[in-house]
């Protein structure tokens, strides 16, 4: 089993994609390689193939604090399943992991969600989509303060606040603040409960 992440950028014309498109790519680089692992396509949309599928709300909540510390927004759908055809270009790529992907992409807009997972598992879907719901009452409403603080935090997870105050030049009550306005403990508990569940699903 993996993981395809399908996303857009939200009002991606509120800044030039300069301002973000770097920043974006490094991120990706870290997880795997463009054409094959990631592709952007249509000036705002990507793919990403995340093949340990533990790490996909990981991988999706680093994504969100990287565009809101930026001042932008995503929308990202998460589908769990196989490859049955992989070409050099994950947007050629085939399987129901990338048929969820996409199916649940198109509704988000309708939905007004910005994020949600499909794995064709109807219990698992609605449990995990109910969490991310609830999720998304504070995520989406970061500012970008805060999802600076997510974004060091989480990918930097031993590191102390005084650490994180330094990289991001403020003092250590300052981080103090930022976490808690971000609700960055239940963002960690989301993850885990996550990850937990995911061991045990069969798709």
């Amino acid at each position: 089993m993996i993981a395809i992440l399908t996303a857009d950028i939200i009002n991606s014309r509120k800044l030039p994609p300069s301002k973000w498109i770097k920043g974006l790519k490094t991120l990706l680089n870290t997880i795997g390689k463009t054409p094959n692992d990631w592709e952007i396509y249509r000036g705002d949309e990507f793919q990403l193939e995340i093949k340990n599928p533990e790490e996909a709300l990981f991988t999706a909540f680093q994504l969100k604090a990287y565009f809101k510390s930026i001042n932008l927004d995503i929308r990202i759908s998460l589908g769990f399943g196989d490859i049955t055809y992989k070409s050099k270009k994950i947007t050629e790529s085939n399987g129901n992991a990338f048929i969820r992907s996409g199916e649940t992409f198109e509704t988000l807009k309708k939905q007004k969600l910005n994020l949600a997972i499909n794995s064709g598992n109807i219990d698992f879907d609605e449990e995990i989509n109910l969490i991310l719901k609830l999720s998304l009452s504070f995520m989406d409403n970061w500012l970008q303060q805060a999802a600076e603080f997510v974004l060091i935090a989480i990918q930097n997870p031993t590191l102390s606040q005084e650490e994180i105050g330094v990289k991001l030049g403020i003092n250590q009550a300052a981080v103090s603040r930022r976490q808690k306005r971000s609700n960055y403990e239940l963002l960690l508990q989301v993850e885990q409960h996550f990850r937990g569940k995911i061991k045990t699903l069969e798709v």
